[in-house]
């Protein structure tokens, strides 16, 4: 079948502003939107920039915008976003994040922001000799946080910091925050208060559920940033 793709195109060192270009690519209805893109890339336009890495929706680098909804295009089928021939795929790069070219963001503030809520194990106890033993419901309390593959689509997602407060810490990073709290063989908590506890911080959410209905990871993203606000209440009561 013959599919429309219209990709935002920019490049901030060459073009006044973002404007759209469309291609035409056969294709299957089980090919991945990253297969089309690639196609694009390969033998229409080598000029196109798209981020991409492992293409098993494990890394996040291939998020983006697909049909007005962030999406991973390594795990989106053209049959989620199109019903038949000639339909119209149209391809955005993620909101929220400065356009370096075309379908590729910058990422650095999302990252500085993410290692500001210390999303590593702090311990101040000796380690035991060997493992450190967590029960299961211990490790539960984990799991759904792990999960994060740091792809931002949450962050792009978020209707706070597009409308709002764009100095919003940002979904994901409190969910690694909260991921590294919740662990009980981590005693960082109070070390990431200066992160979490702020006005920007995790008391900036204001319960849109945006970033959990986009995560591609099934995420419960709202849950865990209200289980952070609970965790800091209950700390500033004792």
């Amino acid at each position: 079948m013959k599919i429309r793709v219209r990709i935002q195109r920019f490049d901030p060192e060459q073009d006044a502003a973002p404007q759209f270009k469309e291609y035409t690519v056969s294709g299957k209805k089980t090919d991945r939107v990253l297969d089309l893109l690639m196609n694009i890339k390969r033998h229409q336009d080598g000029s196109l920039a798209i981020r991409k890495s492992c293409a098993h929706g494990v890394c996040g680098s291939d998020a983006m915008i697909i049909n007005g909804t962030e999406r991973l295009a390594c795990k989106t089928l053209v049959q989620e976003v199109v019903t038949g021939e000639g339909d119209v795929i149209t391809v955005e790069p993620l909101n929220n994040l400065p356009v370096q070219k075309d379908l590729m963001v910058d990422q650095d503030e999302f990252f500085k922001r993410y290692r500001s809520v210390k999303p590593f194990f702090i311990q101040e106890e000796k380690p035991p000799e060997r493992e450190w033993i967590q029960s299961s419901e211990e490790r539960k309390r984990i799991d759904d946080a792990t999960k994060c593959i740091l792809c931002a689509s949450c962050y792009s997602a978020c209707p706070v910091l597009q409308e709002k407060n764009p100095a919003f810490l940002g979904p994901a990073q409190i969910v690694q925050a909260q991921r590294f709290n919740d662990d009980s063989r981590d005693s960082g908590f109070e070390q990431r208060l200066e992160a979490l506890d702020m006005p920007d911080g995790v008391w900036s959410c204001e319960n849109h559920f945006q970033c959990t209905k986009v995560c591609p990871r099934g995420i419960k993203i709202t849950k865990l940033i209200n289980q952070t606000k609970r965790s800091i209440q209950k700390f500033k009561e004792t």
